[in-house]
């Protein structure tokens, strides 16, 4: 699903208008009444409230008239408050106060602080609030009457709804440009927007619903510029197709995974936990010999092989041999540790691998300082899945700048570097070569414990081995990584659940995504 920012939105309501030949009035109109049926599935019957209807002069306004026309002809005791002056109020917004005015709804004008003094009490007295004051225009700190009016409305403690942005924040950032309205419900027109599915802003918009207004998804999907996508359960669900009855093991995939060392097998075995729950027909692990009979033990599915070592970590002479094992994705990094010989096995391994490459954790931080020998190539696909740190030690920024910048952080790697990058975190974002950027929905807080990224570093490869698109692969294998996450947190809770637990969680993510299983949450 497309995620826009304020000039793409503004270009897909100008083709529907002019080419489309959809009138701008009947959009506003399918905007208003929208929203009014999304006040009603989360309120229910609204005869039993009394509604305040904030508007602004422009077209966010606009949509809070047919709102409050909605609202007054099914018997709704619903009172709107313009912030500014009805002489102010042009095109489709006029049209649409004056028919209140016709119907005999009055309008209050608050034009300055002591008119919104005066008349706050009766704001403060309604049970419910819908935000109709600021849409997708707003590119500057609010000030002055709306900053008190913000204010007001946040301290007042009444469920705020608001329409497609709650006021203040940009459609062109996270970051909140200033102050805002605190929505319970956000009411987005026609696609989501950046700053309601990216930290910080997103926890400004409360619960989002996606309203069609009448924009033809073709228009939408064919606004020019950045390409940002929030990746949704029915495109997940397209990627994962029943099986075959006469295939084998073979049809599924050789994954092979690099991993592990003394203290940290443990990442071995999420690794090959997450490929093997991912379906991945035969996996192999590869890790250092002191460490191999405790990898061998950790499943009986386990193939393993041993990685020599020396005094500074593994012997890079046995990258050779290594290549040699049949296999159509590798897996590098998960636990390796940062020995220089290590890192200089790593690196061989990357410069010379010919199949595609999931690199994560230790297999990043080899290349820390030498970001430019991570990239892809004709024929190689490579993949790289930092956490935020990770990130930092590539791009050489600090922590607090990758996690203030993601979106560019990711897409600038991942065009400059020709890789796919899977920048983890909350709202884990994958960036691809051509510069579009995938937003993952799902997961949760519980999941910030060790071992839940060496888990998704196996799924990752067991998608890619198995679908042969590293777009595909790293879309279905967050979603589902999250979605696992999800599922772990209704058994265990936030604060109990592990990594383990979510990769137990696994298939009952791919069951419940396509259907064939209703997984129901514990009580």
């Amino acid at each position: 699903m497309r995620v826009l920012n304020a000039a793409q939105m503004r270009e897909a309501d100008r083709r529907t208008i002019e080419e489309i030949g959809i009138p701008s009035l009947v959009l506003m109109e399918n905007a208003g009444r929208q929203v009014v049926a999304a006040m009603e599935a989360v309120h229910g019957d609204l005869v039993e409230h009394t509604v305040a209807v904030l508007c602004g002069r422009g077209n966010n306004g606009g949509d809070g008239f047919v709102v409050a026309r909605t609202l007054l002809q099914r018997g709704v005791e619903v009172a709107v408050f313009l912030i500014g002056q009805v002489g102010d109020v042009r095109g489709d917004a006029r049209t649409n106060i004056e028919i209140l005015g016709r119907l005999g709804l009055t309008v209050v004008e608050i034009a300055d602080s002591q008119a919104w003094e005066l008349h706050f009490s009766e704001v403060a007295e309604c049970t419910l609030i819908v935000d109709a004051i600021f849409g997708t225009g707003l590119n500057a700190p609010l000030t002055g009457l709306m900053e008190t009016v913000v204010a007001d409305v946040n301290q007042s403690g009444i469920p705020v709804i608001a329409i497609d942005l709650p006021s203040g924040l940009s459609a062109d950032s996270h970051e909140p440009i200033g102050d805002s309205i605190i929505a319970e419900t956000t009411v987005t027109l026609a696609a989501p927007k950046l700053s309601l599915v990216l930290p910080p802003a997103e926890t400004r918009a409360g619960d989002i619903v996606i309203a069609d207004i009448g924009i033809p998804f073709e228009i939408v999907e064919a606004v020019e510029g950045h390409r940002v996508e929030l990746l949704t359960r029915s495109d997940m669900r397209a990627l994962v197709t029943p099986r075959e009855a006469d295939t084998h093991k073979g049809d599924y995939g050789r994954v092979l995974i690099v991993s592990g060392s003394l203290g940290k097998t443990g990442a071995a075995h999420l690794a090959g936990v997450g490929a093997l729950r991912s379906g991945a027909g035969l996996l192999t692990i590869a890790t250092p010999s002191t460490c191999l009979p405790i990898v061998a033990s950790m499943a009986p599915e386990y193939m393993t092989l041993p990685l020599d070592e020396n005094p500074d970590g593994l012997d890079p002479d046995g990258v050779e041999d290594l290549l040699g094992h049949a296999a159509d994705v590798i897996a590098i990094g998960p636990g390796l540790g940062q020995a220089s010989g290590t890192r200089t096995f790593i690196q061989a391994l990357v410069d010379r691998a010919t199949v595609p490459l999931v690199i994560d954790a230790d297999g990043l931080n080899a290349f820390a300082g030498e970001p430019d020998r991570l990239a892809g190539r004709e024929g190689r696909d490579v993949v790289i899945t930092p956490h935020p740190g990770e990130m930092a030690r590539l791009v050489g920024m600090s922590i607090e700048d990758v996690q203030a910048n993601r979106l560019e952080v990711a897409r600038t790697f991942a065009t400059t570097h020709h890789v796919y990058v899977v920048l983890k975190g909350h709202r884990t974002l994958i960036a691809t070569p051509d510069g579009t950027v995938y937003i993952n929905p799902t997961g949760n807080p519980g999941m910030a414990t060790g071992g839940t990224g060496d888990v998704l570093c196996g799924m990752v490869a067991a998608w890619l081995a198995q679908l042969l698109d590293a777009e595909a692969a790293c879309q279905l294998a967050v979603y589902l990584h999250g979605m696992a996450g999800d599922l772990a947190k209704a058994d265990e809770g936030e604060t109990s659940m592990n990594a383990s637990d979510l990769a137990a969680h696994i298939g009952d993510a791919v069951l419940e995504l396509t259907a064939r299983r209703t997984v129901v949450e514990k009580s």
